[in-house]
């Protein structure tokens, strides 16, 4: 009996140690689960600066005007041509068709030309004759009606008539002649195919010793691209949810600026030339023509390129700055205090609103509305273990920053914007 009361009494003992020991290690051990189990907070900082809003789209480079030169006549093109990427000046030949068969012809105009003044002056001396002799009738029937009679004197009235008919036709003969000339003429000048303003050869559709064929159409031979070292234009296609954006800033004469792909470290500037109202739908997608306007003084921007433009739609200067990973934080409930949890079950009832409701049972006004509540969010702040929300008002955004309207923060202020598990 005392034996195992003695077992009875070392257990005991042994018992009691061992939850003295459990006793001593519970907060150390619990101390250590929870520094283990804290997340770590990713924070950045509210700065202060200026905001440049932009909107990006692609674009095709062109110059500024594109003449394309042809031909109205038809036969082979003769001798050298001009080549491509050639400085020509107005009046500079490019290339000459065969022009035999047009001399030919304008010297036939020539011959028919004077055929027809000299019969005019056939018909003129005749036209004389007949009225000399009808004078003279007239003065033999003035003094004796019997020395001529009336049938005679008809006759000669009417030859007169007759050739005065002649002579209206011989001159429209001499016109007629005339305007073949004209045209044996103008063909022959347009044999040699002129530069009709100056400028660089851009592209060219004939080689030596080809023919033309211009009788159901004009031929297209060159295209000369004019002062394509001052100016060239992009041309973008813009949205038309940013088109009202692009307006203003054409307004404001914000600059625009791009990159082409042949110089990518090269930043190019440029303004916004005009805006065009035929707009293109593609898909349920309607864009607008936006026409860039760029100096070119190094003819690195040739056409055809693709450019990548930034169009500055707005700024802002010496504004306080939100980083936009703090405005794009949603933290868990069981990190947040006490009262600004209901705000997490807010925004997440807010979410589902935005995804199940459709725009199409939604009215302008409603629409409205909902755009200007998507302005007041919410940011995060340590508050000792726990975080605290702090109510914002957005204004303009660009990729890193969005411009604080109204809120309680400060520069150098840290915000939450992320949670990371050790």
């Amino acid at each position: 009996m005392k034996k195992f009361f003695k077992r009875l009494l070392k257990l005991f003992l042994v018992l009691l140690v061992l939850g003295g020991i459990a006793a001593a290690a519970y907060k150390p051990v619990m101390k250590y689960w929870e520094d283990r189990n804290r997340p770590e907070w990713r924070q950045a900082e509210v700065t202060h600066g200026d905001i440049i809003s932009v909107r990006n789209a692609t674009g095709q480079v062109r110059p500024i005007r594109s003449v394309e030169v042809g031909c109205v006549v038809s036969g082979p093109i003769l001798g050298d041509i001009a080549n491509f990427n050639d400085q020509v000046e107005k009046g500079d030949l490019l290339a000459e068709i065969d022009p035999r068969r047009y001399e030919a012809a304008e010297k036939s105009g020539r011959a028919r030309l004077k055929i027809a003044e000299a019969e005019i002056k056939r018909v003129e001396a005749m036209l004389q004759q007949a009225t000399n002799d009808e004078d003279r009738a007239l003065a033999l029937q003035a003094k004796n009606k019997d020395f001529i009679s009336d049938a005679e004197l008809d006759k000669l009235k009417y030859s007169r008539i007759s050739l005065e008919a002649q002579l209206e036709v011989a001159n429209a003969s001499i016109e007629q002649a005339k305007a073949s000339l004209d045209d044996a003429q103008a063909n022959l000048y347009y044999t040699r195919i002129i530069a009709p303003e100056a400028g660089t050869i851009i592209d060219r559709k004939i080689e030596p010793g080809q023919s033309l064929a211009a009788s159901f159409q004009t031929p297209q031979l060159f295209i000369v691209a004019p002062d394509m070292e001052k100016e060239m234009h992009i041309h973008a296609a813009i949205d038309e949810t940013d088109i009202g954006l692009v307006r203003a800033a054409k307004d404001r004469e914000l600059p625009v600026q791009f990159t082409v792909d042949a110089y990518p470290d090269d930043l190019f500037e440029g303004t916004i030339k005009e805006i065009r109202f035929s707009s293109t739908s593609m898909q349920n997608v309607v864009t607008y023509p936006v026409i860039v306007s760029a100096a070119n003084p190094d003819l690195k921007l040739l056409p055809g390129m693709t450019a990548s433009i930034s169009f500055r739609v707005d700024e802002r200067k010496d504004v306080i700055k939100i980083p936009n990973a703090a405005l794009r934080f949603y933290p868990e409930a069981e990190y947040v205090r006490q009262e600004d949890r209901k705000l997490l079950e807010g925004a997440r009832e807010s979410e589902d609103d935005e995804d199940g409701a459709s725009d199409l049972i939604l009215s302008a006004e409603e629409k409205a509305e909902a755009r200007r509540k998507r302005k007041q969010r919410h940011v995060w702040v340590l508050d000792g273990e726990l975080l605290r929300a702090i109510s914002v008002e957005m204004g303009l955004i660009d990729n890193r920053f969005t411009e604080l309207v109204s809120g309680e923060l400060k520069e150098g202020q840290k915000l939450v914007t992320r949670m990371e598990r050790k």
